[in-house]
């Protein structure tokens, strides 16, 4: 599951909103291996994509419309889009081309009319889906064109269409938020050796007071985490009482293992990790950053955004570092992404250096703040 091109407007603070995630000309040398299609060296996208900006820049934003819009399109469910409509008064609409099965590019473009008197139904939106079958010389570029001009096209229309597209693509996808970390914190498949050696790495990684996650001898479905001294129960894929021991970074840790492991045994194709590493070391986030993108094969893509600035020194190609803002002019918001590699064009230019100087005008507004010290 590949995500090329996203167009937004009038959904949550997304107005006339537009994001690519094709790249121009292949990069010598690049850290990030195979960032083409399988067998279409021509068809390139951004297999890595880490998302920097403010406290509410959009990046949760983004990563929710981007689930919403797989949920319409897998299971026909308005509802979230609806629920995502800034002015119920205007039309919305997205468009998202994207490539479920390495052969196809597909666009799914829906409008949907202002609520007036009604309330908003399926039925009501205007739905065009269209595909392209991929050519071995092929780049996204010209397979979008070709669909703008409808040529080598296979189209479907309305909720019939919909139903016969999402019944004959399949594709998947694993979001994970802060807000996943509840009181009752699951774990996953133990039984999984990989899985178990993941989460127990990370977790001891994380507080140097766990040694250790075992089974439980002569209890079915049940381990425990060992501490210096105390043990934590797993039964039934449940952590029992976690709250007043383990801190938020381990916490986060748990679902962060999940999430490593469903890369390394590619059960989803896409991933978008949002935030998770707020209470984590900036030294461990690089690292699991690292290990995820190393693990990524072809065809796959990832989303992780961050508030670590450190995490532009990693040795990552300039197009794989994206800045979010959210912009107040006269009380009309909205968010904009910029691509680092938009304005940093040469090899010697640097991202550390371009954040310094705010090139992106994205750094948070801190004289407000500084404001602060002239209170009496």
């Amino acid at each position: 599951m590949i995500i090329m091109n996203v167009k937004l407007n009038n959904l949550c603070a997304f107005k006339d909103f537009h994001i690519n995630f094709s790249y121009p000309k292949k990069i010598l040398n690049s850290t990030i291996e195979n960032e083409f299609l399988p067998d279409f060296p021509n068809f390139r996208y951004r297999k890595v994509n880490i998302l920097i900006g403010t406290n509410a820049s959009g990046k949760t934003s983004l990563g929710k419309m981007f689930k919403t819009i797989f949920s319409f399109i897998r299971r026909k469910e308005l509802v979230n889009i609806t629920d995502s409509i800034a002015d119920v008064e205007k039309e919305s609409y997205f468009l998202i081309d994207f490539i479920p099965d390495k052969t196809h590019l597909c666009r799914v473009e829906v409008n949907i009319p202002p609520k007036g008197d009604e309330e908003y139904s399926i039925d009501r939106c205007k739905i065009s889906i269209k595909w392209v079958k991929i050519k071995k010389e092929d780049s996204y570029e010209r397979c979008a064109k070709k669909i703008d001009l409808g040529k080598e096209v296979k189209e479907l229309n309305g909720l019939g269409g919909l139903e016969k597209f999402s019944k004959a693509v399949g594709f998947g996808w694993y979001f994970i938020y802060p807000f996943s970390i509840s009181s009752n914190i699951k774990i996953g498949d133990l039984e999984n050796a990989r899985y178990l050696k993941i989460l127990k790495n990370t977790l001891t990684t994380l507080d140097n007071s766990i040694v250790d996650v075992i089974r439980v001898k002569d209890i079915d479905n049940t381990y425990a985490i060992v501490m210096d001294n105390k043990k934590l129960i797993i039964q039934e894929g449940e952590l029992l009482d976690p709250n007043n021991i383990l801190s938020s970074g381990t916490k986060a840790g748990i679902y962060i293992a999940d999430l490593l492991t469903s890369i390394i045994e590619h059960k989803n194709g896409f991933y978008y990790c949002d935030e998770m590493f707020s209470y984590i070391h900036s030294d461990i986030e690089r690292v699991m950053l690292s290990v995820m993108i190393s693990k990524l094969k072809e065809g796959e893509q990832l989303f992780f955004t961050t508030h670590n600035l450190d995490i532009v020194d990693m040795n990552l190609p300039k197009h794989a570092f994206w800045f979010m803002k959210k912009a107040n002019n006269g009380g009309n918001i909205s968010i904009a992404c910029e691509s680092a590699s938009s304005k940093l064009k040469k090899t010697t230019d640097s991202v550390r250096n371009a954040l310094e100087n705010d090139v992106f005008t994205a750094a948070p507004r801190l004289e407000l703040l500084y404001d602060l010290e002239d209170i009496d």
